[in-house]
């Protein structure tokens, strides 16, 4: 069972179901705001991850170029890496996208969940 800081306090005033209520709504927003700190948390750990994958694969391609001895052979490096990298990018634009819904999804089923048992708790209090 967690504690909550109005349980130490002397005064009466704290037990009052309108504050009790707002200590409720006011750590929902905390809880969200966590959540919505990991989201974006998580999102820069993607990018982070996928841009050191494009460095790496930029400095394979100055490897790959000082290789190639010919025009043609330069060229085709070139069209190579090129192509990688946009399909790489695709990817990166929908495996983001689907983080984002993902995560999305997750905080609004949060709320709706934080929402209906506050509101089940002030009815509660209130009739009490």
């Amino acid at each position: 069972m967690m504690t909550t800081w109005t349980e130490y306090t002397p005064f009466g005033l704290f037990h009052l179901p309108a504050v009790a209520s707002a200590e409720q709504v006011f750590g929902a927003g905390v809880r969200f705001q966590t959540q919505a700190f990991r989201a974006v948390m998580r999102y820069q750990i993607e990018s982070l991850e996928f841009l050191t994958h494009r460095c790496e694969q930029d400095m394979k391609l100055m490897d790959d170029l000082t290789k190639s001895l010919e025009y043609k052979d330069a060229f085709d490096v070139v069209s190579n890496f090129v192509q990688n990298a946009s399909a790489e990018y695709a990817n990166e634009a929908a495996r983001m996208a689907m983080i984002g819904s993902r995560l999305a999804s997750q905080a609004a089923k949060r709320v709706s969940e934080e929402a209906k048992t506050t509101f089940e708790d002030m009815a509660a209090r209130s009739l009490a």
